[in-house]
């Protein structure tokens, strides 16, 4: 009888290890790429067709993209502090233990008890001439309705909880990326507005004195009173944007502090775009490669092929419920009337296996496999969906990689041609050959000439941390 119980646990403990249920759900495919396999093509995209990444961007780290080493101990610090990076960290550990949890499921719960049972008679009910005093002690092991996974129904469970924990992680990764870019661009838009607000200074400080100088002319009828007040319309639009771009300013750091989480620095905020432009840059260019499938490496890809397979296990988990559920419930133990004695004494053991069969449900499984089967087709058109906006956010990158250059190549010739422009008005009307309208003109023109440079060496740089994020760069400590 000993040697039966100890054998019978021993069979118990293990069986989940030997039984091997078969699975019942879909072997699963990736479904094919709904995208085109090469980028787009046209005179956007000049220059690009001939572009063949060694690297792809999402293997490059985000310390080698980011040159400026500023820009990095920035970023580094959102890494640490950024709330909602450390909300989608969080969400990997529930996840992780859900899936434990899950996992759990494919094992015997094994648990032991002890009691002790004391108990006293009154000599009317103990049939002795005297009351009676009895205690007993047991000791039990048992397992309580372990279900045999004879077609799998656990183990896809287990298999869709998995995929549900990877698909996290992924979206962690995917978070990652977006901060670094955020943080980047956030920064090189300070940068610029710096810049912006530098220009406003230095055109106020210049109107200033031109001002002071028809003023005087106009002292000695030497100048008229339009040109006066033409003049200070200069010098108070150049107050407005000085007031405009100072607000921008403090505009900009409060959103990169809140993309960081905490308060940045100011050795590592950044002066003009120029000062950064002529040190060191500020980013390392990277090329897209010739083929789409650098897109299936994005987080937000692989995250939502997770889910995909996740719904391809559930459906192997709903079809199982169609058939035949088996568990079993045993005991082994021991009991004595001494403590002392408990393991020498009487044992016993219990085998309780159990079959349930579905018969009638109302409809119960058939209903749920029609909706995990709908789920599995809900996480292919999301997962295509995915693919398809990746690929329109690299193309769109593209288009502006491929025109960019022409952009800043014409903005700095219309710069030139402005300046001297604004250099010949400035000479005439000293001469007096002209009137201060040709000199306003041009002034305006080399104004909005030099703040549109700016915008265009911004919206390069931008390009540059677009196309590394959305090519999956940025997710590689």
């Amino acid at each position: 009888m000993k040697k039966a119980g100890l054998i019978f646990l021993s069979a118990l403990f293990c069986m989940s290890s030997f039984i091997a249920g078969c699975s019942l759900a879909p072997e699963y495919k990736r479904p094919d790429s709904p995208v085109s396999d090469s980028w787009p093509k046209g005179e956007a995209y000049k220059g690009i067709e001939s572009v063949n990444a060694k690297m792809p961007a999402s293997d490059i780290k985000w310390k080698d993209f980011l040159v400026n080493d500023q820009l990095q101990k920035v970023v580094e610090l959102s890494l640490k502090n950024n709330r909602d990076l450390r909300v989608a960290a969080l969400n990997i550990e529930k996840t992780r233990a859900l899936y434990q949890i899950q996992r759990s499921e494919l094992f015997p719960n094994v648990k032991s008890t002890a009691s002790k049972f004391t108990q006293g008679l009154p000599e009317t009910l103990s049939g002795v001439k005297d009351d009676s005093v009895t205690t007993q002690y047991t000791f039990n092991v048992g397992i309580s309705s372990y279900e045999l996974d004879m077609f799998g129904r656990i183990a896809s469970l287990k298999d869709k909880a998995l995929e549900q924990y990877l698909a996290t992680e992924q979206a962690r990764s995917s978070a990652q990326i977006s901060l670094v870019a955020e943080v980047t661009a956030e920064w090189l838009t300070l940068a610029a507005d710096h810049e912006r607000l530098k220009l406003a200074k230095d055109t106020l400080k210049a109107q200033q004195e031109t001002y002071d100088m028809i003023k005087r002319r106009f002292e000695v009828g030497a100048s008229s009173e339009l040109d006066l007040r033409q003049v200070q319309t200069r010098v108070e639009a150049a107050k407005i944007d000085i007031a405009r771009y100072t607000g921008k300013v403090a505009q900009d750091e409060n959103a990169l502090i809140l993309l960081v989480g905490s308060p940045v620095p100011a050795d590592l905020m950044p002066s003009e775009l120029g000062t950064i432009e002529s040190k060191s840059g500020a980013l390392k260019d990277v090329k897209a490669g010739l083929s789409s499938d650098v897109l299936l490496k994005r987080p937000d890809i692989l995250s939502a092929e997770n889910q995909l397979k996740a719904a391809n296990a559930n459906i192997g988990a709903a079809r199982a419920a169609f058939f035949p559920k088996i568990s079993i419930t045993g005991t082994y133990g021991v009991a004595s009337g001494q403590l002392s004695d408990l393991f020498s004494s009487s044992q016993a053991w219990t085998f309780s296996p159990q079959i349930s069969v579905p018969i009638f449900d109302g409809g119960l499984n058939q209903a749920n496999l029609e909706a995990a089967e709908a789920d599995q087709k809900i996480a292919v058109a999301k997962y295509e969906k995915t693919i398809q906006t990746a690929f329109r956010e690299v193309a769109d990158a593209l288009a502006q990689r491929g025109t960019v250059d022409d952009q800043m190549k014409a903005q700095k010739s219309f710069l030139e041609a402005t300046s001297e422009s604004y250099r010949l008005s400035d000479a005439r009307y000293k001469s007096g050959i002209d009137s201060y309208l040709n000199v306003l003109d041009a002034q305006r023109s080399l104004y909005s000439a030099q703040q549109s440079m700016i915008d265009v060496r911004l919206q390069k740089l931008s390009n540059m941390v677009t196309l590394y994020k959305v090519l999956g760069g940025g997710a590689v400590d």
